[in-house]
């Protein structure tokens, strides 16, 4: 399986990287400026993430459904505290690069990857990974970079984008409820713009990039390390002593473990008046290298895990 998987991973890469460079020209030309860019990032993170994750919840209720969910959000949270843990350890004078390798892009390259393979309800498996992994960067991330105590703020966290997409799709899954059909059709097409947009905001962030200078910059491969294939290969530890769990569920957390550094590092770091052109590099170079890492990382899963 895994052999199969990473092939088709690696297709999916490629794809995806074609749509950057999509983002990359329409910027490079000027037709996407700098406003235009948060504008992308607005939609995806007002509007298409919490309908992926709805998306995500779409799945037939079953005994297992409840305890599933469950497992895989406690999976996530043991594998996001290790993720956090080694990029501490492998950039402990860095903060942006102690939030960078801490969390990963399960939203903008796991969702994709995951549905290139499993059925879109896999997605249900990553949907505490996705609400931890917020969690953690509007925390600890944050944290990090201000140099202040961890905070965490219910208000926040409870008008957060990502917690009203786990409430509405909880809500009919649990309900048993059909999303009205209009309804319904109008989340999946805006579910949709997720990976084009994602692609094309990370191809805008590139047109910041000095090349030279970034490819040159040894800490940001100490970070892409942690973040590539140190955690991954923890993550496949952890998920080695669980095969009573579903492949759909080990993969699908695997494939958000191993995908490169968030682009809300990027966002954190302009807000708080941190060094920005630095966490876009950290991104970008981490894109580049994981349509080789990903790939790599499912197949050593599939050898690991027979």
């Amino acid at each position: 399986m895994g052999f199969i998987l990473a092939g088709k991973l690696l297709h999916q890469v490629i794809v995806m990287f074609l749509l950057v460079a999509a983002g990359y020209w329409m910027a490079r030309t000027g037709k996407i400026s700098r406003d235009g860019s948060k504008n992308l990032g607005n939609i995806l993170i007002y509007l298409s993430l919490p309908c992926v994750i709805i998306r995500g919840f779409q799945v037939e209720y079953t005994a297992d459904t409840l305890p599933r969910l469950v497992a895989s959000t406690l999976l996530a949270a043991l594998i996001l505290f290790v993720s956090a843990g080694v990029a501490r350890l492998v950039s402990r004078r860095d903060d942006i690069g102690a939030f960078a390798g801490a969390f990963s892009n399960p939203s903008f390259f796991g969702v994709p990857l995951i549905t290139a393979y499993f059925p879109e309800s896999a997605v249900f498996y990553i949907t505490g990974f996705v609400a931890l992994l917020n969690l953690g960067q509007w925390t600890y991330g944050v944290s990090i970079l201000s140099g202040e105590k961890v905070s965490f703020s219910p208000r926040k966290i409870l008008t957060a984008p990502f917690t009203a997409g786990i409430a509405v799709g909880l809500f009919f899954l649990l309900t048993g409820l059909p999303i009205p059909y209009h309804l319904n059709k109008c989340i999946g097409y805006i579910a949709g713009l997720n990976t084009p947009l994602a692609m094309f905001t990370i191809g805008i962030y590139m047109t910041k990039v000095d090349f030279w200078k970034m490819f040159r910059r040894v800490s940001l491969y100490r970070i892409s390390f942690s973040r590539l294939v140190l955690s991954p290969l923890l993550t496949i530890a952890i998920l080695a002593f669980l095969p009573q769990f579903p492949d759909e569920m080990r993969y699908s957390l695997l494939i958000a473990a191993a995908c490169p550094v968030g682009s809300n590092i990027a966002v954190y770091a302009d807000l708080l008046d941190k060094d920005y052109p630095y966490s876009v590099q950290t991104v970008v170079i981490s894109a580049v290298l994981s349509i080789v890492t990903i790939p790599l990382i499912v197949l050593a899963a599939g050898l690991v895990w027979g």
